[in-house]
C-alpha cells in the first residue's frame, strides 16, 4: 500500500523524449506502405534490412524502377498499382504513409485511428504514432536510436559512430552468452550471479597493452630509435652528412617551404603529402629512388606526430591498424628495394615515376568534384592486400598512401574520421621501414631536399592534424591536383625533350 501511494505522489515527467521503444516482430505481421518513391524505397528498405521475412504490401499510383528492383528480391513484397483504398487497411497491422500529398496523408491517419491502426507519416512527426529509428546491427544485437523527431540526422551519425566502434566480436559475445544461459540451473538470482560474472569483461578497464601509454612510447621509442639509426646510416655511408651542416644549399629553404605546405595539405585531406612531394623534388631535378628517400624520411617525424595526436582524439581503430601496417610495411620495403636497384637508371625512371604522379593529380582532382555516393552496408573486407599494394606503389611512386589506402577503406564503407586517423599512423611505420630500405640501398643523398622537407613538415604536422576538420577540403583538392598535373606533365616533357 505505501508503494502505490509512493507512487501516485510521483510527479509525472511530462518533458524530454516520451516515446517507449520496443522491437516488432514485423516477420508476423502485415504492414501497407503507401507510395513507392524515393521516400518509400528508404522506408521499404529500412524495414526489410532488419527482418527481411516481413510481409509488406505496396500501394502506389507511380513506382520508380528502384523499388521494383528492389521488391523483386523478396517474395513477401507485393506491389499494387493503384490509387490508395480504404479497403487496403483490411487485414494491415501497421501503416506506413510516404507520398507527398499532405491531404492523402491526413486522410490515411483518420482513418487508421478509426480502426486502431499504427501509422507512420514520412516526414511529420505530429501525424506518427511511430517512428522508424536508426538501426545498429552487429548479429543479433540490436541497438536503436531515437531523437523524438527533432533530428533524423543526428540519429544517423551517431548511428555511424556505434557502427564504427562496436566490436564485430560482440556477436560472438552474445551467442556464447545464450550458450552459457541454457546450461545454468538453480533459481533466478544464481542465474543472475553467473552471467553478471560471465560479463563482466563487457565493461572492464581495456588491457593495457594497447594502452594510451604504452602506443605513446611505442610511437617516440621507434621514432627516436630510428633517427638513431638513420644517422648512423648516413655518418657511415655518406662523407657529405659530417659537412652539410656547413654548406647549406639555398635549396634547402625551397624545400622547407614545400615541406610545410604540403604536410598542412595532406593534414586537411589526409592524402597527397607524398605525391606533391616527389612531384616537387622531380622537378627540382632529383632522381626518382632520392626524392622518394627524401618524402619517406620526412614522413616519419610528421606522420609520428600526426599519428600520435590522431591517437590522442581517439581516432584510430586499432584492429583496422594492425591489419593495414603488417603488409603495407612488406610491400614498402619490396617497393623501395627495386627502385633503389634501378637508381642509375633515373633518366628512364624519372618519367615513369611523373607519369604515376600524373595520374594521381587527376585522381585527385576527380575526387573534389565526385559525388557523394551513399556508402555501402558492408565493410571493406580485404585490408591486407590493400594495405600490400599501397605500401608497394607508395614506395616506388614516392606517395600514394593516402590517396589509395584511405580512399579504398572510405568508399567501402569505414568511417572516415577513424580511417584517416588509423591511416596517418600506420603511414609512420611504413614511411620508417621504407627510409632504412632505401639508406641501406642507396650511396648518396640529397640533403637539401631530405632536411628541408623533414623539418618543415614537423612544423606543420602538430598543427594540420587539429585544422584537418577546419579547411576546404575540396578547394584544398582542386588545387593540389592542378599542380601536381601541371608540374608532372612538365618534369615526363622535359625528359623526353632531354632525351631526344
Amino acid at each position: 500500500m505505501n508503494m502505490l501511494s509512493n507512487i501516485a505522489d510521483e510527479k509525472t515527467d511530462i518533458t524530454g523524449n516520451q516515446l517507449f521503444p520496443v522491437f516488432l516482430k514485423l516477420n508476423q505481421l502485415h504492414v501497407l506502405l503507401v507510395g513507392a518513391g524515393n521516400v518509400g524505397l528508404e522506408k521499404l528498405t529500412a524495414i526489410l534490412n532488419n527482418s527481411p521475412q516481413t510481409k509488406i504490401t505496396i500501394v502506389a499510383e507511380h513506382v520508380t524502377a528502384a523499388v521494383r528492383e528492389y521488391q523483386g528480391k523478396f517474395s513477401r513484397v507485393n506491389i499494387l498499382h493503384k490509387s490508395f483504398e480504404e479497403t487496403d487497411l483490411d487485414e494491415k497491422d501497421l501503416v506506413i504513409t510516404a507520398t507527398n500529398q499532405p491531404v492523402l496523408n491526413e486522410l490515411i491517419r483518420t482513418m487508421c485511428r478509426k480502426r486502431r491502426l499504427l501509422i507512420n507519416v514520412a516526414d511529420k512527426p505530429e501525424l506518427c504514432d511511430f517512428y522508424l529509428g536508426s538501426i545498429v546491427k552487429k548479429g543479433d544485437l540490436k541497438l536503436a536510436i531515437s531523437t523524438n523527431g527533432k533530428s533524423p540526422t543526428v540519429a544517423k551519425r551517431l548511428k555511424e559512430v556505434l557502427q564504427a566502434n562496436l566490436p564485430d566480436q560482440l556477436d560472438q559475445t552474445l551467442q556464447q552468452i545464450n550458450k552459457l544461459r541454457l546450461t545454468l540451473n538453480g533459481d533466478f538470482a544464481y542465474k543472475v550471479q553467473q552471467l553478471n560474472k560471465a560479463t563482466a569483461i563487457l565493461v572492464s578497464t581495456p588491457p593495457k597493452h594497447f594502452s594510451g601509454k604504452n602506443m605513446r612510447w611505442l610511437i617516440w621509442g621507434s621514432l627516436v630509435f630510428s633517427l638513431a639509426i638513420i644517422a648512423l646510416l648516413f655518418w657511415n655511408n655518406d662523407p657529405a652528412f659530417k659537412t652539410y651542416l656547413t654548406n647549406i644549399h639555398p635549396a634547402f629553404y625551397y624545400f622547407l617551404i614545400a615541406g610545410f605546405l604540403f604536410a598542412m595539405i595532406d593534414g586537411a585531406i589526409g592524402m597527397s603529402y607524398g605525391v606533391t612531394s616527389t612531384t616537387f623534388a622531380l622537378s627540382m631535378g632529383i632522381p626518382p629512388a632520392s626524392a622518394s628517400t627524401a618524402v619517406h624520411v620526412s614522413e616519419i617525424m610528421s606522420n609520428g606526430i600526426a599519428g600520435w595526436m590522431h591517437f590522442k582524439m581517439k581516432n584510430v581503430n586499432m584492429r583496422l591498424f594492425w591489419l593495414l601496417v603488417v603488409p603495407g610495411i612488406i610491400g614498402a620495403v619490396m617497393g623501395a628495394f627495386i627502385l633503389s636497384s634501378l637508381e642509375h637508371y633515373s633518366h628512364y625512371t624519372k618519367p615513369v615515376v611523373s607519369l604515376y604522379t600524373l595520374i594521381l593529380g587527376v585522381v585527385i582532382l576527380r575526387k573534389a568534384f565526385k559525388v557523394e555516393k551513399k556508402r555501402r552496408n558492408n565493410k571493406i573486407k580485404r585490408i591486407v592486400p590493400l594495405g600490400f599494394g599501397g605500401g608497394f606503389i607508395d614506395a616506388v611512386g614516392g606517395g600514394g598512401w593516402g590517396s589509395i589506402v584511405l580512399s579504398s577503406l572510405i568508399a567501402g564503407g569505414r568511417n572516415a574520421r577513424y580511417s584517416l586517423g588509423t591511416v596517418k599512423l600506420s603511414r609512420f611505420f611504413i614511411a620508417l621501414m621504407s627510409s632504412l630500405t632505401f639508406i641501406t640501398m642507396l650511396n648518396g643523398i640529397h640533403w637539401d631536399a631530405l632536411v628541408g622537407l623533414v623539418i618543415g613538415s614537423a612544423i606543420a604536422s602538430p598543427i594540420a592534424a587539429r585544422l584537418s576538420n577546419r579547411i576546404s577540403v575540396k578547394a584544398i583538392m582542386v588545387s593540389v591536383g592542378i599542380i601536381v598535373i601541371l608540374a608532372s606533365a612538365k618534369s615526363i616533357v622535359g625528359t623526353i625533350t632531354s632525351l631526344i
